[in-house]
């Protein structure tokens, strides 16, 4: 029996719509991971006691939790502004000089391998359509997927970095103090490889390339962090 293939049917058997709120959500998650357990690291190699460590580290959770979800809000947010800019001055050119802009978009077509009397046709075809819809996907190159949302990315990275650095806490709690920083690395390495496996699979891209690029990026920085705490071996 054959199938009947639809638009979305096609889209949903791909990856790219996942783009957006994956990549905030692996960033916020790889960050919560690294960050809270670079910075527990840091404090138990210069510390002899469990309590300065859980201080920091849930200082650290709640302040990076915050400021990953803000920095992403402003970020998206201003990209958003970026987009609702050239879409505005966009209206305004279709406006002013309509057949000018019908060419840009012949052009763009013809570009892309159309032949000339084809890509016109299509241009014409899409502006009796829909004009502006038409320019800001093949012009600005904006669309359904690569349209920014700023509330969507905050709380995916927001929560994402929690959860990473929840991880790393629990770790700190059930630990041996003694050679902490050893049972923090270790752990940390399992979660990044978890981390990587989880966002190749749901992004269909390469599991070893992912887990390799996150756990060496890891490791750097908790090696760094761990000779800080070497560095100013107070113990506390």
């Amino acid at each position: 029996m054959n199938k009947t293939i639809t638009i979305d049917n096609y889209l949903d058997s791909h990856y790219i719509h996942r783009s957006n709120w994956l990549r905030a959500a692996v960033l916020g998650a790889n960050d919560g991971i690294i960050s809270i357990s670079s910075l527990a690291i840091g404090i138990a190699a210069a510390s002899s006691t469990r309590e300065p460590i859980i201080l920091a580290t849930v200082a650290g959770l709640v302040a990076g939790a915050l400021s990953m979800a803000a920095g992403e809000y402003v970020s998206v947010s201003s990209q958003t502004d970026t987009e609702k800019a050239d879409i505005e001055r966009e209206i305004q050119e279709l406006r002013d000089m309509p057949a000018e802009e019908l060419q840009i978009l012949a052009q763009i077509y013809e570009k892309r391998g159309l032949k000339k009397e084809t890509a016109l046709q299509v241009a014409v075809e899409l502006t009796e359509n829909n004009a502006l819809e038409a320019h800001i996907r093949d012009e600005l190159g904006i669309n359904e997927i690569s349209q920014a949302n700023p509330i969507q990315a905050a709380l995916a990275s927001g929560a994402a970095f929690s959860v990473g650095g929840v991880l790393p806490l629990l770790v700190i709690l059930f630990a041996s103090v003694k050679g902490m920083e050893y049972w923090l690395y270790g752990a940390t390495i399992i979660f990044l490889i978890i981390l990587g496996t989880m966002a190749a699979k749901t992004g269909g891209s390469s599991i070893p390339k992912a887990i390799l690029r996150i756990t060496i990026w890891g490791t750097i920085a908790m090696v760094l962090s761990a000779l800080v705490g070497y560095m100013f071996g107070v113990k506390v």
